[in-house]
């Protein structure tokens, strides 16, 4: 397969490669959990609800007979969930890739927190940062690649996320667009940083698109949209797609031999369409903005990511 090839329904063979994703249990997570197991992947499916991962589990063996996929609890939000989990998939060994998927898509009218933090930004962000640190050697030691999901949605964005906890101000629409941006400027500064201490890690950025629940098959115990949102859904077929296929661009940020840390992956048509190579938004790449909200990660989680640890593992 060439740089400039790539067939989202035609993966590269993944047999014995690991890979954790976050949010497994509905939506883009559990479609890229069943394309990453379809190619042969070992797959670590997690999620805060036992009975929603036990479904999502079984649509994949139903899916994939001899799937290798295993279930996790873990929330983002909370960050005894993300270091307990962490601890669990470091004892069960190799892992190649990080999709970081988990978030609130559809947040609260008012400014609810958990830990005392915003419960978007929580659960978008603050818990996938410290995740990430926390499985940064076994990473290492795979030559590994982690993966952030962001928003085209960030592109309507021209505000730096100065207040990232929406202390003042908050709306629904700010909340999800602001955490969708630090999740972008995270992405990118983290590749600066394994780059700077010489971690064998890439980080890199995808987003899915405008993919509903209305216009993808349907999953028993995953994805059950009425007939009203199919409708609905339906009546934007020019430019929505499936889940499915928002996943493509996730799963190609995510195992593309040819994809390169710092990069961005998503649909062609931007809202749809075969995944490829994108272009971050503006607001995403100021100067100074990833080094910003790194230290504000760090001090809200009370994680450093082991640079010279996981250097060490790799070598």
């Amino acid at each position: 397969m060439t740089r400039s090839e790539w067939d989202p329904e035609n993966l590269p063979d993944l047999s014995g490669r690991s890979y954790l994703v976050t949010g497994a249990t509905r939506g883009l997570g559990y479609f890229a959990c069943e394309q990453l197991a379809a190619a042969g992947a070992h797959v670590l499916l997690t999620g805060r609800n036992p009975h929603s991962l036990s479904a999502a589990k079984a649509a994949v063996k139903r899916s994939i007979p001899d799937a290798a996929v295993e279930t996790l609890l873990l929330d983002t939000s909370n960050m005894g969930s993300v270091r307990a989990a962490a601890a669990t998939a470091r004892a069960r060994g190799r892992l190649d890739g990080l999709l970081l998927n988990a978030g609130v898509v559809h947040p609260p009218k008012q400014r609810e927190t958990v830990g005392g933090h915003e419960l978007v930004f929580a659960t978008n962000v603050l818990g996938h940062f410290a995740l990430a640190g926390e499985l940064l050697k076994p990473l290492a030691a795979a030559r590994g690649r982690m993966v952030w999901v962001g928003s085209m949605s960030t592109s309507l964005w021209r505000h730096l996320p100065t207040d990232p906890e929406l202390r003042e101000g908050y709306t629904p629409w700010k909340a999800y667009v602001q955490s969708k941006a630090a999740t972008t400027a995270l992405a990118l500064e983290a590749d600066k940083m394994l780059r700077a201490h010489g971690v064998p890690v890439e980080s890199l950025v995808a987003h899915p698109g405008y993919s509903t629940s209305g216009r993808t098959r349907g999953v028993r115990g995953v994805n059950e949209p009425s007939r009203l949102t199919r409708f609905v859904d339906n009546l934007q077929a020019p430019i929505t797609q499936s889940k499915e296929q928002g996943a493509w661009a996730l799963v190609r940020a995510l195992v593309d031999p040819h994809a390169e840390g710092g990069s961005m992956y998503g649909p062609a048509l931007v809202a749809r369409g075969a995944p490829r190579r994108a272009t971050p938004a503006r607001a995403t790449r100021r100067g100074g903005l990833g080094t910003d909200l790194w230290r504000a990660c760090e001090t809200a989680t009370h994680v450093k990511w082991p640079f010279e640890r996981a250097r060490r593992a790799a070598s």
